[in-house]
């Protein structure tokens, strides 16, 4: 569940930028839309303080998703990072809301 100051912007985004499929959540007419995400993963790491969470998309290729990205002038907050895990960077949802981008270097986790 993401919570955005600017719901709308950030669902049109996710819509029609990463062309994720959705069907509204509450009848035909409902602005409220869920969305069908791609295949996922989920990492538990230790962490210092409270606890957190991080929302990430996995990329087959981080340069050719950040290219098309910027067909639609979205362009990276910083510049992709390796980290022990896979090249990292992030991009910004309409509303400020960070949504991170990695390569994973790391076999997928197996179907169920």
């Amino acid at each position: 569940m993401l919570f955005s100051q600017s719901a709308d912007a950030d669902r049109a985004f996710l819509g029609e930028v990463l062309g994720w499929p959705s069907v509204p959540a509450a009848g035909e007419h409902d602005p409220w839309r869920i969305f069908r995400l791609p295949p996922a993963e989920a990492g538990v790491h230790p962490g210092d303080g409270p606890g957190s969470t991080e929302l990430f998309l996995m990329c087959d290729d981080l340069g050719a998703t950040l290219a098309e990205l910027a067909s639609h002038g979205v362009q990276p907050l910083r510049e992709p990072q390796p980290a022990s895990w896979g090249m990292v960077t992030a991009i910004a949802l309409p509303s400020g809301l960070e949504l991170g981008l990695y390569e994973p270097r790391h076999a997928p986790a197996p179907d169920a």
